[in-house]
């Protein structure tokens, strides 16, 4: 495998930019959907899925506010209620609007998810021939996850890590110590090469990160 052979299929949303995911290697082969977000992402990955034929083995969560969480219903209900990965700590922002920071930009929206699947750090999940490692980024939000493949030299870190940035940490339940932990212990420890896709904006790679990134080298 090669990080080229593997297809990232993005859609955003015109108010927060959030990069929802679909992975795969080849059309008509198995997929994941990762922050699935708000609208019109849910709709443009079911469309885009249908188009490549593919075969939707789950959604997998790097974390749980509201933009990475929005579509979640829209596609689970087009594709026989997938299972969702997300990590233990998150699981109450599912269907609750405040833990999903829906709930501080008015009303507010829970999910329909009653049976989520956790993502401890070490666990490893498999898409194809390929294995990707849970990796604890949390800080930005309780149970922040990367989901990072060596073969493939990539990590998809959600709101961890940015392209000359961090994780927001003034949310609640954010822990900005934790953060800064994690990304040194778990992702600056990985090679310089490892393509990083992040929640929002555009890919970099660690070494980048490691070398210019202002919140690495100075700390929050």
């Amino acid at each position: 495998m090669t990080k080229t052979s593997l297809h990232v299929h993005v859609t955003n949303d015109p108010v927060y930019a959030q990069n929802g995911l679909i992975i795969y290697f080849q059309d008509g082969g198995p997929c994941w959907m990762i922050d699935p977000g708000l609208p019109p992402q849910a709709p443009q990955m079911i469309q885009h899925i249908r188009e490549h034929d593919l075969k939707p083995q789950a959604i997998v969560l790097t974390h749980a506010h509201a933009d990475h969480i929005g579509g979640i219903d829209e596609v689970r209900s087009a594709f026989d209620s997938l299972p969702v990965y997300l990590a233990k700590q998150e699981w109450q922002a599912l269907s609750d609007p405040m833990e999903n920071l829906s709930g501080l930009m008015g009303a507010g929206f829970k999910t329909d998810v009653t049976d989520p699947l956790d993502l401890p750090p070490g666990k490893t999940l498999t898409l194809g021939e390929s294995s990707w490692t849970i990796l604890d980024t949390s800080g930005h939000s309780p149970g922040g996850r990367t989901l990072y493949c060596a073969a493939l030299e990539t990590a998809i870190v959600g709101d961890a890590l940015f392209a000359g940035s961090v994780g927001r940490v003034d949310f609640p339940h954010s822990d900005g110590d934790s953060l800064m932990r994690n990304i040194h212990a778990n992702l600056m420890t990985l090679p310089d090469d490892t393509r990083v896709i992040s929640g929002h904006g555009p890919d970099t790679t660690i070494g980048h990160e490691r070398r210019t990134n202002p919140f690495i080298l100075h700390g929050i």
